[in-house]
């Protein structure tokens, strides 16, 4: 298929790598230009100057930015893609952002007959480079359908949560059900630690129950060694439970340890960990 990319980051690039090498005709456009001539060299695509230059010819278009402000300049500004986009295209947006912003661009984009699907992601920068990401959709179910196979390209799940913003809603439950695994990781092996056990083979014990978790098999170590450059980092954590708490506000829902755990982050920004990865909620307690 004809397809856009909008947005070359950690995620995107090799997002796009994948669709290339599927077979897709891909446009790519990202605000650093250099980003993205580096990607048609590796993947023989083609690049845009602009959002609106890239969807003029898709059949579909991807954007994976980092904010609603972006999302919103990328898409629905005067040379976003909704300009460019054709009649019958489909817009997806994995960036994960309000699910306000992806209702308000559902209804612009009807309005053009377009189709638009909030798909934020699960997995990080690995789950990216490796095409083994969990995607989360919002929107109707035809234009799901139509792109399911195209997102296959670098997914190993896929699901289709309800109508447009649920895609959004589940990204931010994902991201509170991280949010307290790590912290009540961090408080066992800061105990663990404490009180003198042997830390491998404690884990290596209750990694077999239900203790259990990504998190502990894939951060353990690296928390224990005071490592935390291996994956999603806390400004951006911190930046999607500030969209959770806030949709909490708006439907009355009650998130009082996610409250305190971006709390601790904000404690970990101050340590000078804005890009540690996520797992580092354990350097507040062992500094």
């Amino acid at each position: 298929m004809r397809v856009a990319f909008a947005g070359l980051g950690v995620m995107g690039y090799p997002m796009a790598g994948f669709l290339a090498r599927a077979g897709h005709d891909v446009t790519v456009f990202n605000r650093t230009t250099s980003k993205a001539t580096a990607w048609q060299k590796e993947y023989a695509g083609s690049t845009a100057a602009t959002p609106k230059e890239a969807a003029r010819s898709a059949e579909i278009v991807f954007c994976c930015v980092g904010n609603d402000d972006d999302v919103r300049q990328v898409i629905l500004g005067d040379a976003g893609v909704l300009a460019g986009a054709a009649e019958g295209s489909v817009i997806v947006d994995h960036t994960t952002a309000s699910a306000r912003i992806a209702c308000e661009i559902y209804d612009l984009a009807q309005q053009k007959g377009v189709d638009f699907l909030d798909a934020p992601l699960s997995g990080g920068q690995a789950g990216a480079e490796s095409g083994q990401l969990t995607i989360m959709v919002g929107g109707d179910r035809p234009a799901y359908e139509r792109i399911l196979p195209v997102m296959d390209c670098y997914a190993k799940a896929c699901t289709l949560i309800g109508d447009v913003g649920c895609g959004q809603k589940a990204k931010m439950v994902n991201q509170i059900c991280i949010a307290g695994i790590v912290q009540g990781l961090a408080e066992g092996l800061h105990l663990a630690k404490r009180s003198g056990l042997d830390v491998a083979a404690v884990i290596g014990a209750i990694s077999k129950g239900a203790a259990q978790s990504w998190q502990m098999e894939n951060r353990w170590q690296t928390m224990n060694n005071d490592e935390f450059e291996f994956g999603f980092a806390v400004e951006w954590m911190r930046k999607d439970l500030k969209i959770a708490l806030e949709e909490a506000e708006r439907v009355g829902a009650t998130l009082e340890m996610t409250e305190r755990v971006d709390r601790f982050y904000a404690e970990v920004e101050e340590l000078g960990g804005k890009r540690f990865d996520t797992s580092s909620l354990i350097k507040r307690l062992e500094p």
